[in-house]
């Protein structure tokens, strides 16, 4: 891999942004039919499975990977060639190892899971997917490798093949099964299969990546010992995935309570409860596509800073992380906001066959909207924390959150005049909590201390004044079109709204001279980008 380009921080963020960019278009025409094709009550199944899935899945890949792409930048950057082949070559059997094990638990024990959850139906879609956490634990380790070695490539690539046989295997599958009278809970495990095919052809392509893109040269380090290796691997992997897969074990405990309370509580039956469910669901579809894109920022931020802090260089690591921030503040702030204020409109949008869902979901969405922008910025400050050092603190702010978000829900969801709307304030709140905390050990361990009233204050008053833009040209189309077709007014009105949104931000972005020459000169062209945008 000597051969090829160095990509800098937000060079690399930017080619995988713009594959995250790509994998989201293609998963909008995936997810957007399927929940028209599943309704409330197969969505439930499917987000079943996919939350045992993210267990399993988050404990052995979250923090491994990041372990690994950070060693190997710190070997890369100081050119020990041998070290980084042993810690790949040491990496790669602890990862066999765990997707191994977890496959076989999530095939072998899938109604138990499935009934864990109060969903008994869902145990065809979690059989399903459990291929896919062997695969997709190799993938990890190569994508950490190449990611270390400053090649973000390679992920972005296996990331849109991914994406492409989730649409053309996983939605055709599931039509075919209902139009067969397969009913709901094989279609959801055979739009998920599409999943399990997609991480499988990722993963033979990364194999043959790394078998035609070796570096031959020779190096005269030494490396160290495999157990050395392999320590240093779970020391600092470990933290990690304490904090990532907290999250993913309180949103598993946290959906058994909604599913619980709801039959419980409220009295209502399971598949009652799943459509429900699934309706929230379907909200929390729209927050969790534009958090997608804060991944790309983290995973180039890591290894970039990890290089940076390796070479005793804080005053760039600190610019790299500074320009994170603007950047995940340019995107999170607007598309919380438009979300919230455009949440019923946009659901009925992407919903045209379950118009009832639609309606019960835009509620939903209108806090989930405001809940993305925390959600970004838990992402963000997570790895921010990661890269200076500090694993071990984003373990207690989740956990603070999610059992912020499991009391709330046990509370809210079982009281009848609440339910199932309980749910989104107890998100809200789990990630606020997490995000205040973070934001704070961010500032207290920071070599140099973030300011982030500089940061957000523009962000914020751009994006809300393009949210009242937003919802005015809705307003203003949907009154001028009533009385023609219910759908298209609202598609019409809709589209406005957002086309009127995003000029008003995208004019107020440069007024404001929100987006800083420093935040794009590393990206491919960025200077005739800062010659057109007259950033100073």
């Amino acid at each position: 891999m000597s051969n090829q380009k160095k990509q800098s921080f937000l060079g690399g963020a930017a080619i995988l942004a713009a594959a995250v960019a790509i994998v989201k278009i293609i998963g909008a025409f995936y997810k957007f039919p399927l929940n028209n094709i599943l309704g409330g009550e197969g969505k439930a199944y499917f987000n079943t499975a996919y939350y045992i899935y993210n267990v399993l899945l988050t404990i052995s890949t979250a923090g491994l990977p990041l372990a690994i792409s950070k060693m190997t930048s710190q070997a890369h950057a100081q050119g020990r060639e041998n070290e980084k082949r042993k810690i790949f070559r040491t990496a790669i059997v602890l990862f066999f190892c765990l997707g191994a094990v977890g496959s076989a638990f999530m095939y072998f024990r899938a109604e138990g899971l499935a009934s864990f959850l109060e969903n008994s139906l869902a145990h065809e879609a979690v059989r399903a997917l459990a291929p896919a956490v062997f695969c997709v634990c190799l993938l990890a380790c190569m994508r950490g490798y190449t990611q270390g070695q400053g090649n973000m490539t390679p992920t972005a690539v296996s990331q849109v093949l991914e994406a492409l046989c989730k649409l053309g295997i996983g939605l055709p599958l599931a039509w075919y099964l209902l139009k067969t009278g397969r009913g709901l809970q094989l279609g959801a495990a055979g739009a998920i299969f599409g999943v399990t095919v997609g991480t499988m052809l990722s993963m033979l392509f990364l194999i043959a990546y790394l078998a035609t893109h070796r570096n031959h040269e020779k190096s005269l380090d030494v490396p160290s010992s495999s157990a050395a290796l392999m320590k240093q691997i779970l020391v600092i992997g470990i933290p990690i995935t304490l904090s990532n897969s907290a999250m993913s074990i309180i949103n598993l405990i946290d959906t058994k309570i909604v599913m619980g309370q709801l039959q419980n509580a409220l009295l209502l039956s399971e598949t009652d409860a799943a459509a429900l469910n699934g309706q929230y669901g379907m909200a929390m579809d729209m927050p969790n596509m534009v958090a997608s894109f804060v991944y790309p920022v983290t995973m180039s931020l890591i290894p970039f800073a990890a290089a940076a802090l390796a070479q005793g260089d804080h005053a760039r690591a600190d610019r790299i992380v500074s320009s994170a921030f603007r950047l995940i503040a340019i995107l999170a702030l607007p598309a919380g906001i438009g979300l919230s204020v455009l949440s019923t409109p946009i659901m009925v949008l992407v919903l045209p066959a379950q118009y009832e869902d639609a309606l019960a979901a835009g509620p939903h969405l209108r806090i989930l909207g405001i809940a993305l922008i925390f959600i970004c910025l838990m992402i963000l400050t997570n790895a921010i924390l990661q890269t200076y050092g500090k694993e071990k603190l984003p373990i207690f702010t989740v956990v603070a959150g999610g059992a912020t978000k499991i009391v709330m829900n046990y509370i809210l969801v079982g009281n009848p005049d609440i339910n199932i709307h309980g749910a989104p304030v107890s998100t809200l709140c789990c990630y606020l909590v997490i995000c205040g905390l973070n934001l704070f050990f961010v500032w207290k361990y920071s070599p140099a201390k973030p300011r982030y009233v500089q940061l957000f204050a523009k962000p914020v008053l751009a994006s809300v004044l393009m949210g009242g833009a937003a919802w005015a040209v809705y307003g203003f189309a949907a009154r001028a079109l009533s009385g023609h077709s219910v759908y298209g007014a609202n598609a019409i009105a809709t589209l406005a709204g957002i086309c009127a949104g995003v000029a008003v931000y995208a004019v107020l972005v440069i007024a404001l001279r929100i987006l800083r020459a420093e935040d794009v000169r590393s990206i491919p062209h960025g200077e005739k980008m800062i010659r057109l945008l007259h950033l100073k």
